[in-house]
């Protein structure tokens, strides 16, 4: 009979494989990381000596109001088509297609109107396009082009 108890072996946890992964981990994070070196220059820029370049003498104005309603140079376009923004456009500018243009938009303006606007602009051939948007009055005059303060 035997009554020593039995011998345990001591339990030991593998960690090499656990090991293995960090370690491919931390290569991996570290070939992957792109290290951005922020370098403070002083520059001294020159100061402008020529006059500042004239504004361009005509410019075609394109003015949305809350509504989506089209206006060219402050006359209001017949409908919202496209085919009839393209037209007006066309009457206004004739065959001059180096203007820059101008789109005003209320703020509240439907998204559509404007894209429709840069749509035209941009088939007809009108590339110097600027971006102008003005705030909703508080008397909400949805009737008017976006910037128009006129009582």
């Amino acid at each position: 009979m035997n009554l020593r108890p039995a011998r345990r072996d001591d339990v030991d946890i593998n960690v090499t494989s656990l090991i293995d992964v960090v370690l491919l981990l931390l290569i991996f994070f570290m070939v992957s990381t792109t290290f951005t070196r922020e370098a403070q220059l002083q520059v001294d820029l020159p100061k402008a000596t020529a006059e500042p370049g004239e504004a361009p003498k005509k410019v075609l104005e394109i003015t949305i109001n809350i509504n989506g309603d089209f206006f060219i140079d402050d006359k209001q376009v017949v409908n919202a088509k496209p085919e009839t923004l393209r037209r007006a456009i066309v009457q206004s500018i004739g065959d001059q297609r180096d203007l820059p243009v101008v789109l005003r938009a209320d703020a509240r303006t439907p998204y559509q109107a404007v894209v429709t606007a840069m749509d035209v602009t941009g088939q007809l051939g009108l590339t110097q396009l600027s971006l102008a948007t003005t705030e909703p009055s508080a008397s909400g005059t949805s009737g008017r082009p976006a910037g128009d303060s006129k009582p």
